[in-house]
């Protein structure tokens, strides 16, 4: 609608519409969840989920006519026709920008249940934002590193015990667990440190947060989401986006659906942890062979 504009004009218009729309719909968010702790009784806590569930809707169809109104975006959008609202969805998708975000956000928004992310915990303190995650049960991991466990055995598998604690919270109403399997943003840089890397246009998958989400949800857990995002050209920045410079983006949607074999013991099972890593790396083969027949096709 104003992509006449010119292209900083735009991404300074978008992220102020972008602050207020957060401002404006995380303080509601924010004060009703508070009533979950107030009123910890199951049934309320079911209602006011699904009232923030629906602010959290509207905040990001609002996000969606602000992109529409300053960017004019072509999206090829594959099977997309097979996604079902009322389900429990495991979504996997590569991962090359912040904007795979705002895409998928975009795209499947009411179309499936609300995607939740596992989130680093110090993104609890961005402002408004990191409160209104935490008002919407997504879960802050504590990531440790080798170091800090070789230092402190006590906390291994503490960040396991978080995934299973949030992966409970998710059991009462249909949601869409999203996870960036490969741990980070791909860039042919880090693709170049990982030395058994075998793939073009990923880095390689990490089955073990998977692995427990399918073991601690398994029951609710339908099907999994295999998404692949390609950007023509390089992979475009939260800035490129606001501000109309990205002018294609195509998504690519295969509906999988979750069997018993899926589920098992990966941290004490080793015939299960090498079948789950050898399915993830077929998955992501697959992958990788889609994002270059629709690159260079």
């Amino acid at each position: 609608m104003l992509s006449f504009l010119p292209h900083n004009l735009k991404g300074i218009l978008s992220i102020l519409l972008y602050t207020i729309n957060t401002i404006l719909l995380t303080i509601p968010m924010i004060l009703l969840s508070f009533f979950k702790f107030i009123l910890p009784v199951k049934s309320i806590v079911i209602i006011i989920d699904k009232i923030l569930i629906s602010i959290a809707t509207l905040w990001i169809g609002i996000n969606s006519f602000n992109s529409k109104l300053f960017c004019k975006i072509e999206w090829d959008l594959r099977g997309l026709e097979k996604l079902e609202k009322k389900e429990w969805y495991l979504v996997l998708s590569n991962h090359q920008s912040w904007v795979d975000i705002l895409a998928l956000q975009t795209t499947l928004n009411q179309r499936i249940p609300m995607l939740k992310f596992f989130l680093k915990q110090e993104l609890i303190w961005v402002p408004f934002l990191g409160l209104a995650w935490w008002a919407l049960d997504f879960p802050f991991m504590k990531r440790y590193s080798k170091l800090e466990i070789q230092a402190k055995p006590h906390l291994k598998g503490k960040d396991l015990e978080s995934t299973k604690k949030a992966c409970e919270r998710f059991k009462h109403t249909p949601v869409s667990i999203i996870n960036f399997i490969e741990g980070t943003r791909f860039t042919p840089q880090k693709k170049a440190l990982q030395k058994d890397n075998n793939f073009t246009h990923l880095l390689n998958p990490k089955a073990g947060g998977i692995a427990f989400i399918l073991g601690s949800m398994g029951e609710h857990l339908n099907k999994i989401i295999d998404v692949t995002i390609v950007y023509p050209g390089k992979a475009p920045t939260f800035w490129e986006y606001i501000s109309g410079r990205v002018n294609k983006i195509i998504i690519d949607f295969q509906v999988i659906k979750l069997t018993d074999s899926l589920a098992g013991d990966y941290f004490n099972d080793p015939e299960y942890k090498k079948y789950f890593f050898s399915y993830l790396n077929n998955l992501w083969q697959k992958k990788d062979e889609k994002i270059k027949k629709i690159k260079y096709s």
